[in-house]
């Protein structure tokens, strides 16, 4: 347990060290945050429920859209043409084409990864697969993970899912309980749960229970209940998440190999009719969060601020926030938040966060479908 790491202070939504300035909306006016000035620029408008997107070699982005499309933006345009070849896609409920990266050497070998919830006679649930372009078609599709058919259910909730490359080639992805609470707590199934594979699908042989009979041996760690966040700290090693709680019990964790993080057994929340899931915040051998949010503020995205163009935020992490309609920061010291600060207030479902190369922060917002970045306004 690391119950001295949750910051009980920072989890309530008035918090003393939650300091909240005015709602900004993005329309290019300086916004005077604590450690920086930024403005807004809108990207790109009009799509419908975007989930994530990669910036491609040639600086077109490629954004994936939940309910089941693939599009390309370039140079302020929207191509209204999907990219083709797209699996069937269970697009109902929070299902639908979620997550994308780029392998880490895409330049040379062109694969991109593709998270989404596969159409399976009705039924759904979380599969990764790599493709490569081929104008706007997708070429040489291959599924990397699929969980056991056993788990494909009618269900349209907690599909998860993020993905991350690290450092040493392995993809890490993050798949949700499904709906079914227990099913976090079981190795044999893939719900609630963050994975480790190697590029082409493969096991690592280093993978906490590959040896352990009936286990899936994807599994990194178990015990959670729908991370839609996940990235890796390029300079310290740490691997971290967000996910989503219940009513209340929305979590940062730090993802360590093995470890079960206690969904269902151990949470802040409580059922969404008011009724409790357990009386347990805590228990041994289960991690508690680094931080929870009590009430929830729905996080979805994570990422972690590494650039040069706002100093101020350098080993930030920035959480994206849909019901709470707000950009979270999080400074760090260490592994510990010392404080937290909400930007752009009240302007929209946030879904994902990325930054980029180019040091500035680019937001995903659900509704209204937008992708706009922070820009440096000194």
């Amino acid at each position: 347990m690391r119950s001295a790491r949750i910051q009980q202070g920072l989890c309530l939504a008035a918090a003393a060290v939650l300091i909240v300035p005015a709602s900004a909306q993005p329309s290019g006016e300086v916004i005077e945050s604590e450690r920086a000035r930024f403005r807004v620029e809108t990207l790109v408008e009009g799509l419908r429920n975007p989930w994530g997107f990669v910036r491609l070699p040639d600086g077109r982005l490629l954004i994936t859209e939940r309910p089941g499309r693939l599009r390309f933006w370039k140079d302020g345009e929207l191509d209204p043409d999907p990219v083709q070849g797209l699996p069937p896609i269970f697009a109902r409920g929070q299902g639908g084409l979620l997550d994308i990266q780029l392998h880490p050497d895409h330049a040379e070998n062109g694969w991109i990864y593709l998270a989404y919830s596969a159409d399976i006679g009705g039924r759904g649930h979380t599969r990764i697969l790599r493709a490569r372009l081929d104008g706007h078609r997708l070429r040489d599709t291959e599924v990397l993970f699929s969980p056991p058919d056993r788990e494909f259910t009618r269900s349209g909730v907690h599909f998860g899912c993020r993905m991350d490359f690290c450092p040493d080639g392995y993809l890490v992805f993050t798949i949700g309980d499904r709906g079914v609470m227990d099913q976090a707590q079981d190795l044999a199934t893939a719900a609630g749960k963050v994975h480790r594979i190697h590029d082409d699908g493969r096991v690592p042989a280093d993978n906490p229970f590959v040896d352990r009979e009936g286990a899936l041996a994807t599994i990194w760690t178990y015990g959670n209940r729908n991370p839609q966040g996940l990235r890796f700290h390029r300079e310290t090693g740490d691997l971290w998440s967000v996910e989503h709680g219940p009513r209340g019990g929305d979590e940062l964790n730090l993802i360590r190999k093995g470890l079960n993080y206690g969904w269902p057994k151990v949470t802040h929340g409580v059922n969404y009719n008011g009724t409790p899931i357990t009386d347990l915040t805590e228990a041994p051998g289960m991690e508690s969060p680094v931080v929870h949010w009590t009430p929830s503020i729905a996080v979805a995205g994570l990422d972690i601020y590494l650039g040069d163009r706002f100093p101020g935020w350098r080993g930030d992490l920035f959480a994206t926030a849909l019901a709470g309609q707000h950009l979270r920061r999080l400074q760090m010291d260490g592994r510990r938040v010392a404080h937290q600060e909400s930007l752009l207030r009240r302007t929209g479902r946030i879904r994902d966060v990325r930054v980029l190369d180019d040091g500035l922060v680019y937001v995903v917002y659900d509704q209204p479908g937008r992708i706009v970045r922070l820009v440096p306004a000194d």
